[in-house]
């Protein structure tokens, strides 16, 4: 039988409907009220972790940094965990404790049939993947790179590397469930620039298929026409807006 672990600060008839629910879908389901000293065994059995979050989560360092050692606890051993909150405290929890970035999140008040789904694809998916799409920035900037990473952390895994053999080292060093699923790649790089590195991505078998979306300042026919000749998937100036990057990276990847 699959099981989850609900987490919770206080006694939340929400909560208690969640357990109800799952329970008839066939899940043993065990819920654990404030008291998370026993975590490390249920992490050991490969549960599907569900944290239900307080609104006072920012305000109470007490119950923040027991979510902070739950959270890190997990991630260690690549657990699998929902957690369940206010969207406007996604950004600040990442910035306090970016580790939550490979859990997934859901927004309060909760959908359930949506949060159904989503309990059962996690359900059969294996320890340490995501069902978020992962991106890696490549670029020198790394105060654009940040930019853009906090654009789209939302939405996605982000990683950044901010010299072009850095790229390639971290890419080959990944094993095939770890590959990304798109490469933001800067055109203007010192030593190695961006088109040596797609040329290297696309000699080597394990980076040869994953998208390459040029991110650059560089819009002159004579580059966007050295570019175009070794056929990356995508061209975007750095001029673009949040908003149409997101809307750009939805379309390449959904």
């Amino acid at each position: 039988m699959n099981k989850i672990v609900i987490l919770m600060f206080q006694y939340s008839v929400i909560v208690k409907g969640i357990e109800s629910r799952f329970k008839k879908q066939g899940y043993e389901v065990e819920t654990i009220t404030d008291n998370f000293g026993s975590i490390m065994s249920k992490v050991s059995e490969s549960p599907l972790f569900i944290s239900y979050l307080p609104g006072d989560i920012l305000e109470n360092d007490r119950k923040l940094n027991s979510f902070a050692e739950v959270s890190k606890m997990i991630n260690s051993v690549n657990g699998k965990m929902i957690i369940l909150g206010e969207m406007q405290y996604h950004s600040e929890l990442i910035q306090t404790m970016p580790e939550i970035q490979a859990f997934e999140w859901v927004n309060k008040p909760i959908d359930m049939e949506k949060l159904s789904m989503l309990v059962e694809t996690m359900i059969n998916m294996k320890p340490g993947s995501s069902t978020k799409k992962r991106i890696l920035i490549v670029d020198d900037d790394d105060s654009y790179a940040g930019m853009v990473m906090e654009w789209i952390k939302d939405d996605y895994r982000v990683d950044i590397v901010t010299a072009g053999m850095q790229a390639i080292t971290f890419l080959l060093k990944l094993n095939e469930h770890e590959q990304v699923d798109m490469i933001l790649l800067d055109y203007e790089m010192p030593v190695v620039d961006g088109p040596q590195v797609l040329q290297m991505l696309r000699q080597e078998s394990a980076t040869a298929r994953i998208p390459v979306i040029f991110l650059t300042g560089i819009g002159t026919k004579e580059a966007v026409g050295r570019v175009m000749s070794l056929k990356p998937d995508g061209y975007i100036l750095k001029s673009t807006t949040r908003d149409d990057l997101l809307s750009y990276l939805h379309k390449k990847l959904h």
